[in-house]
């Protein structure tokens, strides 16, 4: 689930708990550019050094001055996500790379990183892709690579989705139970694409401490509280899992739209170490079903499937940075290999403390030399 829509007690437990873990993600300062949009966030602004400039490959340059964690996002029309960066800690300053093309766009600072956030409009000028540099076409390749990993995960996810409903439906606890954490591997590995659609994610994934004012609590979660937490399955349930199956089907209609180019998939991976470091470190994400290590080598493997696309870019222009991934991709995949046994994942409330910092401390191994991919990917 996004950090976006986390709330503030829950961000709490994220510092307490798993505070390592966010060091990795957002708390060293990050050089950027003399020709980087530099932007100021605070607890009640956020300002903009230039608000047009143009297409192509573009570098914001975030000083976090508030007291808040805070979010910075680039949304085009309806919300849909060109580029974010989530846990922005007080005092961070961050670069986040992206690839915008010509258009009309929203950057917004999100302070204590909930609601829609304080926004600015900025305008992309020129003719995008036709004014940009003769493109790699090893990137080219990796992008075209990268969608169809998209679309098989998708595609796969539906038949699993549509048995986990059908146990929902005949009653079954039990085998809808063994169905949940299966359920979602696919969306896990590719939740960036997902949440850069805007409307999928919060009736799919969110949980029940991060919705909205006046939003109806649905999706896999709703369900889960319902199955382990209340060992319940109501008519509303029932409902509540025919409406999931459609939901992400539309998802899965909609990956063939989404905007994917090298940066996008460089900073999804990290988004994606975010999501372990912010929701299943801490447990969480999962609380009722304690499945969150399944969720959490989702969201391992695909950013490394994303970094193993870019890998041929990357390791001729940052031959260290591409050898130190490799090393802790392969530290953090032993780590969740000694908690799984045949296709099944040790439940997280089993995990103890010390256990959970020492996956705290391999997601901070891997988050700060994955939070420097995109700039490999753009570097000349």
């Amino acid at each position: 689930m996004s950090a976006r829509r986390r709330s503030t007690a829950a961000t709490l437990l994220i510092l307490a708990v798993a505070g390592a873990a966010l060091a990795g993600c957002s708390t060293k300062d990050e050089a950027a550019s003399a020709d980087a949009v530099r932007v100021d966030a605070s607890d009640d602004a956020c300002a903009l050094s230039k608000t047009t400039f143009p297409a192509g490959a573009v570098e914001f340059a975030v000083h976090n001055k508030g007291s808040k964690s805070t979010e910075v996002y680039v949304y085009a029309a309806g919300d849909k996500i060109v580029t974010e960066r989530e846990n922005i800690g007080p005092g961070t300053r961050v670069t986040i790379h992206a690839e915008i093309k010509a258009g009309a766009y929203e950057v917004a600072c999100k302070p204590g990183m909930t609601g829609d956030g304080i926004r600015q409009k900025i305008t992309v000028t020129g003719a995008g892709d036709a004014a940009a540099p003769k493109a790699d076409a090893r990137l080219e390749a990796a992008v075209t690579a990268y969608r169809t990993y998209a679309q098989e995960q998708a595609d796969a996810t539906i038949p699993v989705v549509e048995q986990f409903a059908a146990a929902i439906r005949a009653g079954d606890t039990e085998k809808a139970r063994s169905l949940f954490a299966p359920s979602r591997v696919g969306w896990e590995r590719t939740e960036p694409i997902a949440e850069s659609f805007g409307d999928i994610d919060p009736k799919t994934d969110v949980r029940e401490d991060g919705l909205e004012p006046g939003q109806t609590w649905t999706g896999w979660h709703r369900l889960e509280k319902s199955l382990f937490a209340d060992n319940r399955i109501g008519d509303e349930e029932k409902t509540l899992a025919d409406q999931l199956v459609t939901d992400l089907k539309d998802w899965q209609k909609r990956v063939p739209t989404a905007e994917i180019t090298p940066t996008s998939m460089a900073n999804g991976a990290k988004e994606l170490l975010d999501e372990v470091a912010t929701g299943k470190v801490t447990g969480e994400e999962d609380r009722y079903s304690h499945t969150d290590l399944s969720d959490f080598a989702g969201n391992v493997e695909g950013a490394e499937k994303a970094y193993e696309l870019l890998k041929p870019v990357v390791a001729e222009k940052d031959a260290a940075l591409a050898a130190t991934l490799d090393t802790e991709f392969a530290a953090i995949r032993t780590l969740l290999a000694k908690y799984k046994q045949g296709d099944v994942y040790t439940s997280y409330d089993k995990v103890g403390e010390p256990e959970r910092k020492v996956f705290a401390t391999a997601v901070n191994a891997l988050g700060e030399p994955l939070s420097k991919l995109a700039a490999a990917v753009v570097a000349k």
